[in-house]
């Protein structure tokens, strides 16, 4: 019962905060009630001596809950499911080069930069190891799905980029998840198995496995959807793949998001070579869409509240606000840096790129891998310097990425026009 009275109150509070949001400050819903949130929480620690028992209770909360496991368990299955669904397979076949290079190789190069940039920046009383900025280079370098996909579908930006940033952030998890998972066995000192030949495996067992096991549930659960024609329990199916997909895929030890992803990119496209009926897929996208809705405000409520439980935040705002910048520096150097070794049917312009960095949203998947740390001296500056960067990522990135690639494509569109002849007619 605990659980649930714990659940009912988290449902009330997105409720309320997402009832402001859209009476007054009237922003995206996510990031409203994460701002909202936040202006809670730090409202609570600054008068905690008024409001004790409320800090106290609220504080148990947020403790109860493992965000690790509830993130990373559950709601970034059924978030990325529901994101995948309406994703465009022949838009991300156009795209498949410069999203396998963006979720792979940018995500290793931001690592390093991030890791070795970090090394060099002064902590107050706290020299922390290479390997630990590495880590936190691993889990702060991967775009996050949930706050990606959520932003992008109110920014107006070109299809072709959507498809880029929305494709890197679904795919870049399982390899984010794999370098992480090596350098922490690094940082704690149970490296012996991991040789690059293990390495390697891993990363094809956790990402094969994963693209395998969706593929397989993707199209079985289509088909059987085809079948009956039914929305009721096309809807069940599609929850059995979601919760059933990921048991499976935790017992096989592969990559569960991954499977996710491909489970409903099948399905989603699938579901229209089959000619289902209008009514099924109707109630399919409402009940995902609502899903993805109210999931989303719980998650962005959750980072709100998370400042609770960074204690001395003042200690970290100038390393913090420096993170900022460090990892925007990485995020363009792994972005750049491919687009000029490697060849892509398009070229990526100046602008293509800006669009590309500052799209390049952190979320909760950073946060949640923070948290994951075991206890040692430095996670609490790791987690304080990662809320920095996701909190100015959402809001300030999320707010803004829209008028930055209108912008910045009017820009392009204008040089272009006018270094375009003229033709006489």
């Amino acid at each position: 019962m605990e659980l649930y009275y714990s659940l009912s109150i988290l449902i009330v509070l997105a409720s309320i905060f997402a009832y402001f949001n859209v009476r007054f400050l009237k922003l995206p819903s996510t990031i409203g009630v994460m701002i909202i949130a936040m202006g809670v929480s730090i409202f609570l620690v600054a008068f905690g001596n008024i409001f004790p028992h409320t800090l106290k209770r609220l504080s148990a909360l947020i403790t109860q809950f493992d965000f690790t496991e509830l993130l990373m368990g559950a709601m970034l299955n059924f978030l990325l499911f529901a994101g995948a669904i309406h994703i465009n397979i022949k838009d991300l076949k156009e795209q498949r080069t410069p999203i396998i290079t963006f979720s792979t190789v940018s995500v290793i190069i931001s690592t390093f930069v991030v890791g070795t940039l970090v090394y060099y920046i002064p902590i107050k009383d706290l020299e922390i190891p290479y390997i630990y900025c590495l880590l936190f280079g691993a889990l702060i370098s991967p775009t996050d799905p949930v706050a990606v996909l959520s932003i992008l579908k109110q920014a107006k930006v070109r299809k072709s980029l959507e498809t880029k940033i929305a494709g890197e952030s679904l795919f870049n998890d399982g390899v984010a998840v794999v370098v992480f998972a090596v350098i922490l066995e690094l940082a704690q000192g149970n490296a012996e198995d991991l040789t690059p030949l293990n390495i390697l495996w891993l990363l094809i067992k956790e990402a094969g496995g994963g693209f395998l096991l969706g593929l397989i549930l993707g199209i079985t659960a289509a088909r059987s959807m085809r079948k009956i024609d039914d929305y009721k329990v096309s809807v069940l199916i599609t929850l059995s793949v979601v919760m059933g997909g990921y048991l499976i895929a935790r017992y096989l030890h592969i990559s569960g998001p991954l499977t996710m992803v491909i489970a409903g990119i099948m399905i989603g496209n699938l579901r229209k070579r089959y000619a289902m009926s209008a009514t099924t897929k109707d109630y399919l996208d409402k009940f995902w869409e609502l899903n993805d809705e109210i999931l989303n405000a719980i998650l962005f409520l959750f980072i709100g509240l998370e400042i609770l439980m960074i204690k001395n935040l003042d200690d970290y705002w100038i390393p913090g606000l420096a993170c900022v910048v460090l990892v925007l520096a990485a995020r363009f150097i792994s972005i750049w840096l491919p687009t000029k070794f490697i060849r892509f049917r398009e070229k990526f312009s100046s602008g293509t790129i800006k669009i590309l960095v500052w799209g390049g949203l952190r979320g909760g998947v950073s946060i949640a891998l923070a948290l994951s740390i075991n206890e040692n001296p430095y996670k609490r500056v790791i987690i304080a310097i990662t809320y920095f960067v996701v909190v100015f990522s959402i809001i300030v990135q999320g707010l803004t990425i829209g008028k930055f690639a209108v912008k910045i494509l009017d820009r392009e569109e204008q040089n272009h026009k006018a270094f375009t002849p003229k033709t006489e007619n």
